[in-house]
């Protein structure tokens, strides 16, 4: 028995090496890593892409630009990165992590201030807006300000028109701009910043005004794919999402076509 029990413990040594190899770990899948207000579009454009090319669609994650993009230094298995801000972009290429040649800005986009469905709420994003007084008891829904680039454009946006600080003790901080979206939506929350395309698929809110896009830095989706990455549809996936049957899914949702070389903005 002890002889039978040595075996199997040695037999199971031996396929470590095997199961610990990173190719045979990944997903035969191509893998996406994609910020989440992009959700709707990406979708669309991967069931097209799928359709033309009889290959399966893609297996893309969604969340906050931020939190991909340390996963993916942390060695998550992507193929291409999808970014919602150029910095968590640049974040990664100083770490040696994309591929610089292909990596270009894909998309455009706006914020906006949201309301619940109904709302009765009338104003102007002008400057000295006082958003505070129109919370209430309640909170200004955000992606966090810190990190996530809804947050951070949303808190630039506040800060140009002299009045985040009267609200900035005020927010309902989400972990992506979707979250934030859904407290809205439902009701948790009176008023949220968020982008454009956002209110645009969701039916539960209104939008109140749009932020001038002179109060935040312009907002750029830029798309690369990962250094060490082998997958065969990588780069021809990549290029898909520049051409006009997909530029029709994202433009569907209110997002603006950059695609460009990021060297050549």
């Amino acid at each position: 028995m002890r002889l039978m029990s040595r075996r199997l413990v040695l037999a199971f040594a031996a396929c470590l090496p095997l199961l610990a190899t990173p190719s045979l770990a990944q997903s035969k899948d191509l893998v996406i890593f994609a910020a989440a207000s992009l959700k709707n579009g990406l979708d669309e454009a991967a069931a097209r892409w799928s359709r033309e090319t009889g290959k399966p669609a893609p297996r893309i994650s969604y969340a906050g630009s931020s939190s991909l993009a340390r996963q993916i230094e942390q060695g998550a298995p992507a193929d291409l990165f999808i970014s919602a801000d150029l910095d968590w972009m640049d974040h990664l290429d100083g770490k040696g992590l994309i591929r610089k040649e292909t990596r270009l800005n894909l998309l455009g986009n706006t914020i906006v201030l949201i309301a619940p469905q109904g709302s009765q709420v009338k104003l102007s994003l002008d400057q000295g807006v006082d958003l505070a007084g129109l919370l209430g008891a309640g909170r200004l829904a955000m992606a966090n300000i810190d990190a996530v680039p809804a947050g951070k454009y949303g808190k630039a946006a506040l800060e140009a028109l002299g009045a985040w600080d009267k609200v900035k003790d005020r927010l309902a901080q989400a972990e992506n701009v979707r979250a934030a979206l859904l407290l809205v939506a439902r009701g948790e929350a009176p008023l949220g910043i968020v982008y454009a395309t956002d209110a645009a698929a969701e039916p539960g809110v209104t939008v109140l005004a749009r932020f001038p896009a002179e109060t935040h830095p312009p907002i750029i989706y830029p798309a690369a794919a990962i250094k060490g990455s082998g997958h065969a549809d990588a780069l021809p996936f990549l290029r898909f999402l520049s051409s006009p049957q997909a530029k029709s899914a994202f433009t569907a949702q209110g997002f603006t076509m950059l695609a460009v070389p990021a060297n050549a903005s």
